[in-house]
């Protein structure tokens, strides 16, 4: 995945920090989210592109089109920060073909039929299911909310939360 020098689950997407915190500290040019239902609503899409930094470009892509710019190597020479809503969009894009060296689980929020593993981190039967098959694949994942943040294991949270 040339260009993309970070991968980050965050169900807010763009937001306070995303765009300030993360995208400083990785000095990146672009953020590119995917989501369906937000590339196919100029609404949404414009509210995300408020939120991000002056002079950082973004790209909010339906699955389909981000896998293939991904595969394409349209990102190379970029650092591109990728945000997802949930971590079963990175396993497609596994399936997809595409390695995945780290992903950070930033922000998932309390919802029904959700159990909190850390404070900004509560997970689905779902979520926490495609986290495994990101572990098991040999995917380093991470939990930080900043990037001031100890760089700890989500293994350690989910170990936790199973006591």
């Amino acid at each position: 995945m040339e260009g993309i020098v970070h991968v980050r689950v965050d169900d807010r997407l763009i937001h306070g920090q995303v765009a300030t915190r993360w995208s400083t500290g990785l000095r990146v040019n672009r953020i590119m989210v995917i989501d369906d239902i937000i590339a196919a609503s100029d609404h949404e899409k414009a509210v995300l592109r408020m939120a991000a930094p002056s002079g950082v470009n973004t790209s909010i892509l339906p699955f389909e089109k981000a896998a293939a710019n991904i595969k394409a190597g349209n990102y190379q020479g970029q650092r591109v920060l990728l945000v997802v809503k949930s971590p079963e969009i990175l396993v497609r894009l596994q399936e997809e073909g595409l390695e995945l060296p780290q992903v950070n689980i930033g922000n998932l929020s309390n919802r029904f039929g959700t159990v909190q593993i850390k404070k900004s981190v509560s997970l689905s039967a779902d979520e926490e299911k495609a986290i495994q098959t990101l572990l098991n694949s040999g995917v380093k994942v991470t939990a930080q909310m900043v990037p001031d943040d100890l760089e700890t294991s989500i293994e350690v949270f989910l170990n936790k939360a199973k006591r």
